[in-house]
């Protein structure tokens, strides 16, 4: 049975990017969202099984990835046996996340809550909330990283990714395309993800506002639960301009 490899972050937070460079590198299976949660040792059995039939599963393969991204789908430490996992948590700025999520989900019908700023802040602070609780509960238990480190700073983020999971090769900048890629309900539906590679332009979102209110309960959610999840972290890897 792999090791698995839980990303915890949010929606819009280059965690299919990240999905696609492990993915592609040969010690490591899985790279989109399985829609699961982990609360006993036989939902790791079931994960793996349920990748195997679809994906099939690499003969030199370690790991088996997942991403958690919803407060529906629990990973629960206790219960599965903490020692059995490897645990990320990433967090990006809601000033960027919360209008590229408004941009992915409006204009859906029916109507999407996360196509509205309101709906995409209540999400984004909801599961900052989670985040936070959960790095509270398991100081040590993980590595933390700023989202953005994956296309403003990859070289050092990939290193450091690559010493965390104690790889025997490094993680590369450039990935494979898989049989889910850009497909809806296992990540980032845009052309973007179907470069094979990090692109390191910040896509900006000029005709989608959120009203100060939400603004400021977005980023009061951010600073709490970065200060939260960095003061637990086993690792941290920074942009390095951030504080």
């Amino acid at each position: 049975m792999r090791t698995q490899i839980f990303l915890l972050s949010h929606m819009r937070a280059y965690t299919s990017l990240l999905g696609h460079l492990l993915g592609s590198h040969p010690e490591i299976d899985g790279y989109f969202e399985m829609h699961r949660g982990y609360r006993t040792p036989k939902d790791l059995a079931l994960q793996e099984a349920a990748y195997q039939r679809e994906e099939g599963l690499k003969p030199a393969g370690r790991y088996l990835f997942d991403k958690l991204l919803h407060n529906d789908y629990p990973l629960l430490l206790d219960r599965i046996g903490q020692e059995e996992v490897i645990v990320l948590i990433a967090l990006r700025d809601p000033d960027q996340a919360i209008p590229s999520i408004v941009h992915l989900f409006r204009g859906r019908s029916p109507p999407d809550p996360y196509g509205e700023p309101e709906g995409a802040c209540q999400y984004y602070v909801e599961r900052l909330a989670w985040l936070a609780a959960f790095a509270t509960a398991w100081p040590g238990r993980y590595d933390y990283f700023d989202a953005e480190c994956l296309v403003e700073c990859p070289v050092p983020l990939l290193a450091s990714l690559t010493r965390w999971l104690d790889l025997g090769s490094p993680l590369r900048p450039e990935y494979r395309r898989f049989s889910r890629t850009g497909l809806a309900r296992s990540g980032d539906t845009s052309a973007a993800i179907a470069s094979g590679g990090i692109l390191q332009q910040e896509r900006r979102y000029g005709d989608i506002a959120l009203a100060a209110e939400l603004q400021a309960q977005a980023r009061q959610a951010y600073r709490a639960c970065r200060e939260a999840v960095m003061a637990g972290a086993q690792a941290v890897e920074l942009r390095p301009w951030a504080s």
